[in-house]
């Protein structure tokens, strides 16, 4: 993007220039008080259970699919997963397909249907009768959204998606032959160029495709992220994620070291990122950037406040309560093939717990808003998270709209801080996993 744009009525506008002020010492502080309430709120004191909620007249949900498997393994991930086998995917695409029908069962409808892994296109012709098999049982779905990496992108059996999937997410991660080289991804998924050439190959397939960006690699210079933009730029996807790195308890000593930049380099890569995209796309959240502004994206607890989740491994949020399903794909076999759900474990969250989970989905989201907390709480935010709004005021985070007072405005700081929480939430979440995984055996798989 030029430095200086002439418009049409031969004013001069400047390129954009994020606003962040916030100090590291502010930015480390909060990385703490974060790091505080995601210890102490997903916390593995569960209580076991064996069946889900019936749903709740009203209410809207959303379908996670989770499929654990993939070709290789990368070091920085914690996501649930195991090595692929073929005929261990078969028969649990087959398992997941019935645990769908669970659902139906239970009285459940869905708007919108998401799929993660993992890899979920280990096995398209399974993936496809899968989407297929939900869209017949729930014909409300108005939107399926698919993850998949590169190197799938180039296989013939990828086309099989089309019609089916109305947003691929590709796990690009960098466009840098050498950052791909120090994470392991050059061999098992190509270098960059072959990456850019084969989502542009598949960019016809799919009304949406998103390209996954990772911003925080040790030694991913101002340059290498201006590259790796202008790349994502000339695809002209519809969707451009621009994820930071999150270095959990379980990855810390294996791969901060060695990955991971210093943290004070994340408010300098952040600015660079906001001022390349406003302007060519809309922010769907701290870190999700779109053509227009009414487009689903990986954040689906954004759009859904509750969701289901099918699969081994995946957890749901009904009812202020937090569900996990089995990480044991022995026993994900088993539990539906005796015709139950997966589900074996359950949380149930205070009402002040769910208000500041809200809070941080709001200031990520950039949608923080006084009559969501008055319409579903039946509070006013400003008194009832009265330490949580004045400490954002206070940081120039956000600041009330001029046109609805209900409504209130988050700021680049408050972008930052959004960015860094939801960091520390999801880095929180992965520690979950991974403990959940720690006590799997061989027999499990």
């Amino acid at each position: 993007m030029s430095s200086i744009i002439q418009s049409a009525s031969q004013e001069l506008i400047k390129p954009y220039q994020a606003n962040i002020t916030v100090p590291n010492w502010m930015i480390s502080s909060m990385e703490r008080v974060m790091q505080y309430y995601v210890d102490k709120n997903l916390r593995l004191d569960t209580i076991s259970t064996d069946r889900m909620p019936k749903p709740v007249e009203g209410k809207k949900y959303m379908l996670y699919a989770h499929i654990p498997f993939c070709h290789t393994l990368c070091s920085f991930c914690t996501f649930h997963r195991f090595l692929f086998r073929e005929d261990k995917a078969r028969e649990y695409f087959i398992a997941l397909r019935k645990e769908m029908q669970m659902a139906k069962d239970l009285g459940y409808e869905f708007e919108s249907m998401y799929i993660g892994g993992g890899t979920t296109t280990v096995l398209e012709d399974e993936l496809a009768r899968t989407i297929e098999h939900a869209k017949t049982l729930f014909p409300g779905i108005k939107e399926v959204s698919c993850e998949s990496d590169p190197q799938h992108l180039a296989s013939p059996e990828f086309k099989q998606l089309k019609g089916l999937v109305d947003r691929m997410s590709i796990g690009v991660q960098s466009f840098d032959d050498g950052i791909l080289k120090m994470t392991d991804r050059l061999d098992k998924f190509g270098s960059g160029q072959e990456t850019f050439d084969r989502i542009m190959a598949a960019k016809e397939l799919f009304p949406i495709i998103n390209v996954d960006l990772i911003f925080g690699f040790r030694g991913q210079t101002d340059e290498i992220i201006q590259s790796d933009l202008d790349m994502a730029s000339k695809l002209d996807p519809r969707q451009i994620t621009t994820y930071p790195l999150m270095i959990t308890h379980q990855t810390r000593k294996s791969v901060k070291g060695q990955l991971a930049a210093p943290h004070g380099e994340m408010v300098n890569q952040y600015r660079q990122i906001l001022n390349s995209l406003t302007g060519q796309y809309n922010q769907l959240s701290a870190w999700a950037f779109g053509k227009t502004d009414n487009e689903g994206f990986d954040e689906y607890v954004i759009d859904y406040d509750e969701y289901l989740g099918v699969g081994s491994g995946s957890f749901s949020f009904l009812n202020d309560t937090l569900y996990v399903n089995t990480f044991s794909l022995k026993k994900y076999q088993q539990r539906i093939a005796q015709g139950r759900m997966a589900v074996e474990q359950q949380k149930k969250y205070q009402l002040k717990e769910v208000m500041q989970y809200r809070f941080l989905l709001g200031m990520f989201s950039g949608r923080l808003s006084r009559q969501y907390f008055r319409d579903n709480f039946n509070v006013n935010l400003d008194t009832a998270l009265f330490k949580e709004m004045a400490s954002m005021k206070a940081m120039g985070a956000i600041k009330n709209d001029p046109v609805n007072p209900d409504e209130l405005i988050v700021t680049d700081n408050g972008k930052m801080l959004g960015l860094l929480m939801m960091k520390e939430f999801y880095s929180g979440m992965d520690n979950v996993r991974a403990q959940l995984r720690q006590p799997l055996a061989e027999t499990d798989m």
